[in-house]
């Protein structure tokens, strides 16, 4: 009995990884299922559609231009209709990135590897700023707090034996050393949430 049952998930998972045979319609259904579970870039979304077009034209020896052919139509039909829009996208991350505290330099880092164009970054970094004197004081804020350095440590007597290492962390995570000395030399937890309200009305030096 045992047996039995493990031949047949076997033959299931095999089945699993037999690749479906490209038409229009199974590629369409495939982009519109992944498309559902994932936001994604354009460039990310041909990546996705393109490794299973090439895993079933070899396979099925299907031709591979073909597809990737589909893949570019459906791809423009898709951004014409709003279902991929990069920009709207890519804001979306970079406000969520920032409010984790990470560098506009991380920050770019990470669209970059999602595919998105150098533009559509721009403009989604620009964007930050628009109620933020300077977002990357406030991340630097966020990522320290996180990491406990400087002022956030838990043992402030300790805080001279350790700002070289914490302005170290900073500069590794993407912060300039002008934003780092700022943050680590802040004298108490208040000062620094001082910086941040005066950096969001714009009152910062």
């Amino acid at each position: 009995m045992m047996n039995s049952v493990i031949e047949h998930f076997k033959l299931e998972s095999q089945k699993r990884k037999v690749p479906r045979k490209v038409t229009s319609k199974s590629l369409e259904n495939a982009a519109l299922y992944y498309l559902q579970r994932f936001s994604s870039s354009s460039e990310n979304f041909r990546r996705v559609m393109i490794r299973r077009v090439k895993r079933s034209a070899q396979y099925h020896n299907t031709n591979f231009e073909e597809g990737a052919e589909i893949v570019d139509q459906l791809i423009s039909r898709f951004v014409r209709i709003g279902l991929l829009d990069d920009l709207q996208f890519a804001q979306v991350r970079a406000a969520s990135l920032r409010r984790r505290g990470l560098s506009e330099r991380t920050i770019r880092a990470k669209l970059m590897e999602r595919g998105f164009a150098a533009e559509v970054i721009n403009e989604s970094l620009e964007l930050l700023k628009c109620d933020n004197e300077d977002p990357e004081l406030t991340a630097s804020i966020i990522f320290s707090r996180k990491r406990r350095l400087g002022p956030f440590r838990e043992i402030l007597d300790k805080r001279n034996e350790f700002r070289e290492k914490d302005m170290a962390k900073l500069a590794r995570a993407g912060f300039s050393y002008h934003i780092a000395q700022k943050v680590i030399s802040a004298e108490t937890l208040e000062e620094l949430e001082e910086m941040v309200e005066n950096n969001i009305y714009g009152q910062y030096k």
